[in-house]
């Protein structure tokens, strides 16, 4: 009988595939790591043919894990994917140039002409949102200027889970969360031809997929990708959604008003609200379910941050632990009294716009690799703190902080997150949250589930960190410096800008 459910998340660098009970406990995974190309200053790409490789390496790795017969046993497969960017493909289904990511800021300069314009101000009215660098509103626009052969030639122009369910099912789609980045009427939720020609690409109309909604059957597994990846022929693929919206699916946050935190690449704050609210500092987006908008507060600002730390100075653990332990202990043992040091995590980008970059103040030469780490830790953690201000600001948000993502499997960085906020901050008994979410919109379309919130699939808070009095006043006076010095560097900044 089928009823595990596949769920793939497709990240920025690692894709992950895991096998999910219909009550989205984890049976079995598998995960591939993708690499990043930077050609040149600014642009942050990946080739699509490599990003398909590792779906389906990882796809395998995941069903061998789960044992002989596995793949018959799959009744659905869901995707998450990163969103924004652009993955074009050509009228036989092939990629026309490398994926351009999210990460990329090649686009600035756009950005910088549009601002105080009347473009800017009728882009949030209509879609919900300013566009940033890496967002198909900036790219599209940007390669109609410097690359309009890779527009002529594409067919379609794709969001990253898109591009992997082309490859399961040979059918081009998208679905409201991802469709929602740019081109959508934040109330209508269809493309608008006043968004697509208040970017100057309203020939592009026809090149963008057609919507579906996340938990739609947008097509089976070809013969051809059964081979390549072990799954049966035939086998449902649901439309799925953006990873942040599966990953608040997957650990559970169903409601208005309810705060999910994803600390991975991206800096993510989002809260689901059943009204269209604007502001420039945040994005207003489709939601899983057509009754809610997400309203995300968002930034590249997160856990890349470390990443870039651990592969830049290296991080070398002992026998039976892992770097995440070493940097636990060497941060715990410089944890007492006031932070030393600032870091602003803004190594690819910020939400203050240009020419923000990442910054260390504040270093003195008895300081350790453990006060780098600790002021690392607590950068990220502030630039969410300004994400969540804003959105505490105007919307009603209730509850404690539900957190996901790499950070959460920190207990110190999630503590961390409870003072800096001052609130309660649960990590919940999910390891992955998106691939979770993505197999529920799939149990979803197949009649396992009655829907995403399904009491049959409620999870279990397996940690719960309460704001330490002490700590939340070290943070705040931390954060007021990390403001000021943002304030102050703006010149310096200017002047150390490449482009």
């Amino acid at each position: 009988m089928r009823e595990l459910l596949l769920g793939i998340d497709a990240g920025q660098t690692v894709t992950k595939a895991l096998l999910f009970d219909p009550a989205g406990r984890e049976v079995a995974r598998g995960r591939a790591t993708v690499p990043l190309s930077s050609p040149r200053p600014h642009r942050v790409e990946r080739d699509m043919d490599e990003v398909w490789h590792a779906a389906r390496q990882a796809i395998r790795e995941c069903l061998a894990a789960a044992g002989e017969g596995a793949a018959r046993s799959v009744a659905a497969v869901g995707l998450a994917g990163h969103g924004d960017g652009v993955y074009p493909v050509d009228e036989r289904l092939r990629p026309v140039r490398t994926a351009i990511l999210a990460l990329d800021t090649r686009a600035e300069p756009l950005l910088d002409q549009w601002r105080d314009t009347p473009l800017w101000t009728r882009a949030l009215d209509l879609s919900g949102q300013v566009p940033f660098p890496g967002s198909p509103a900036a790219l599209l626009p940007w390669l109609a200027r410097h690359d309009p052969d890779t527009l002529r030639r594409s067919r379609w122009l794709l969001f990253c889970k898109d591009w992997l369910r082309l490859r399961l099912t040979g059918t081009p789609a998208t679905d409201p969360t991802d469709a929602s980045a740019s081109f959508t009427d934040v109330r209508t939720r269809a493309y608008s031809a006043e968004l697509l020609e208040l970017y100057g690409v309203g020939e592009l109309a026809g090149k963008l997929p057609p919507v579906l909604a996340s938990d739609a059957l947008a097509g089976a597994v070809t013969a051809e990708a059964a081979a390549a990846t072990g799954l049966t022929a035939g086998t449902p693929v649901v439309t799925g959604a953006h990873d942040v919206d599966a990953a608040a699916l997957g650990v559970g946050r169903l409601d208005p008003g309810e705060l999910c935190v994803v600390a991975g690449t991206f800096s993510v704050n989002q809260v689901l609200s059943d009204r269209v609210v604007l502001d420039p500092r945040w994005q207003v987006r489709g939601s899983v379910r057509p009754e809610h908008w997400m309203i995300m507060s968002t930034s590249p600002s997160s856990v890349a941050n470390l990443e870039w730390f651990l592969q830049v100075m290296g991080v070398t653990a002992e026998a039976g632990e892992t770097v995440h332990d070493v940097i636990a202990r060497e941060v715990a043992a410089h944890l007492g009294g006031p932070s030393e040091m600032v870091f602003h995590p803004f190594l690819y980008g910020s939400p203050h716009g240009r020419p923000t970059s990442g910054t260390f103040l504040g270093m003195r030469g008895w300081h350790t690799r453990g006060h780098v780490l600790r002021a690392l830790l607590e950068g990220v953690v502030l630039n969410h703190r300004w994400h969540v201000d804003a959105l505490c600001s105007t919307l009603p948000v209730s509850g404690p902080v539900r957190l996901t993502g790499g950070a959460a499997r920190s207990e110190l960085w999630s503590q961390m997150f409870a003072d800096a906020l001052a609130r309660p901050v649960e990590v919940t008994d999910v390891a992955e949250s998106a691939a979770r979410g993505a197999a529920l919109l799939a149990a979803t379309a197949v009649g396992l589930l009655d829907g995403p919130g399904d009491p049959r699939a409620r999870v279990t808070v397996g940690r719960r960190h309460e704001p330490e009095e002490g700590r939340v006043a070290v943070l705040e006076e931390a954060y007021q410096v990390y403001l000021e010095a943002l304030e102050a560097l703006g010149p310096t900044w200017s002047r150390l800008a490449t482009d």
